[in-house]
């Protein structure tokens, strides 16, 4: 996943929780009160300020050791802060809802159901185009974009 800090003077800071080190993970975990990375994730695509706050704050602890949590903050968060799912994290999500589709053989409309939210949660939209060709599901693309001509 990809936090995306707007800094102050308008320049775009893109940090990887694929970066994180086993122990920073854990450190986010301790600083949620707890909450199991698996949460964190889902917080983080939900936008949650704490989970935001918390990914930034491991990555500025780097360079400030003594860095607490509870005295770091990012003003005007909503504005600046955003999580966005990788191509990776795309191809995981649409892998596992083709797997849990095929026992119901109704992968396609599960897909088209689950798309917009992928596309709004994407770093770059275009990959989730990409991840359903990657599947064999390409012309749930093209049928996307005809319907829209």
């Amino acid at each position: 996943m990809i936090i995306t800090y707007s800094q102050a003077d308008g320049t775009v800071e893109e940090l990887s929780t694929d970066d994180l080190t086993a122990r920073e993970a854990a450190d986010i975990e301790a600083a949620m009160g707890g909450a199991q990375w698996q949460r964190i994730e889902a917080l983080l695509q939900l936008q949650d300020p704490t989970a935001l706050r918390a990914t930034v704050w491991i990555f500025r602890r780097r360079a400030q050791p003594d860095l607490a949590f509870a005295d770091f903050d990012v003003p005007g968060w909503r504005r600046r802060l955003r999580a966005r799912i990788t191509r990776a994290e795309i191809e995981d999500a649409l892998t596992n809802l083709m797997r849990q589709a095929l026992s119901t053989r109704a992968e396609d409309t599960q897909i088209d159901r689950v798309t917009p939210h992928l596309r709004t949660l994407a770093q770059d939209p275009a990959d989730v185009d990409a991840a359903l060709d990657g599947l064999g599901k390409g012309h749930l693309v093209h049928r996307r974009q005809d319907s829209a001509d």
